[in-house]
């Protein structure tokens, strides 16, 4: 037999394999976060992108909720704005959310739906202040004020499950804002697992620029690939969930209980992470389940 039937035969084999769970997702909703360090390399993103567009043409509505902290950090780099943290969280004073706005729900935003658009798929642009999907309130910690930091009071998801309905694939940005209409900076993960919840998804995939959650962060060949909410909550008494992976993990938390079917966090550095979770027994990454 020909290498090149053999080839064939494989690609064939790997389609009737994925049979099952194209017929699990369809029609059904899952929201992709993904921002922050995975957006870097430009292979990477091209990958993702294809990945939301293959999922769109089999029948699968998928809800893109994207961040921007390395292009935000760049923007305040050219107009020489210095970055200061509180409690692991950017404190955003006016100046840094006009920038916040501009980069999220402007350059970034766009840039997005551009490359979905030039894949074939139909892509809309819109931001948490949109319809007032993200309806949010300011956000304080002990250690200090944040500024225009929010936490998201409500979801209203109509404009999202028209866009859904029309054939679109809506992609939001995660700026909110109060009832009197003031913009606030919202945790990507935080929007996304918040959706997720309010749309009854039945999958919310964060992808980040780590394998998932390590039970030795120096380690990436100690993934935990499960957790049920009970472990997660013994995994941070034990310290394995600390520092920035105690807010993603919530997040997934968050999400499971808000009747998300699956939460999981993946590696975006390798090549069609999002494919290898939906469409295969094994996943990738680590999967949150009640």
């Amino acid at each position: 037999m020909s290498t090149l039937k053999i080839d064939a035969i494989q690609k064939a084999t790997i389609l009737s394999k994925a049979l099952p769970y194209i017929q699990k997702y369809n029609g059904k909703i899952v929201v992709i976060k993904y921002g922050g360090n995975a957006m870097k390399n430009e292979t990477l993103k091209q990958n993702v992108m294809t990945d939301i567009v293959l999922l769109s043409e089999i029948g699968v509505h998928v809800v893109l909720v994207h961040g921007g902290g390395p292009e935000i950090n760049g923007m305040l780099h050219k107009v020489g704005k210095q970055s200061r943290f509180v409690a692991g969280l950017r404190y955003t004073d006016e100046e840094t959310m006009d920038v916040v706005q501009m980069v999220l729900a402007g350059k970034t935003n766009k840039d997005l739906v551009s490359l979905i658009n030039q894949k074939g798929a139909r892509a809309v642009g819109i931001s948490g202040m949109d319809a007032n999907c993200i309806q949010a309130r300011q956000y304080t910690v002990d250690e200090g004020d944040l500024g225009f930091v929010g936490e998201i009071e409500e979801i209203h998801e109509e404009l999202i499950l028209d866009i859904i309905e029309k054939g679109y694939i809506p992609v939001v940005a995660s700026v909110g804002c109060d009832a009197a209409g003031h913009a606030y900076n919202i945790n990507a993960d935080t929007a996304a697992a918040s959706i997720a919840a309010k749309l009854h998804a039945e999958n919310m995939i964060l992808v980040s620029d780590i394998p998932g959650l390590l039970r030795n962060p120096e380690d990436e060949g100690s993934l935990i690939p499960r957790a049920t909410l009970s472990e997660i909550e013994e995994l941070k008494k034990d310290g394995v969930i600390s520092g920035g992976m105690i807010p993603k993990v919530d997040c997934l938390v968050t999400a499971v209980q808000g009747s998300v079917q699956r939460a999981v966090i993946i590696d975006g550095r390798v090549p069609h992470s999002i494919l290898i979770e939906m469409f295969s027994e094994e996943g990738i990454g680590t999967l949150v389940e009640e």
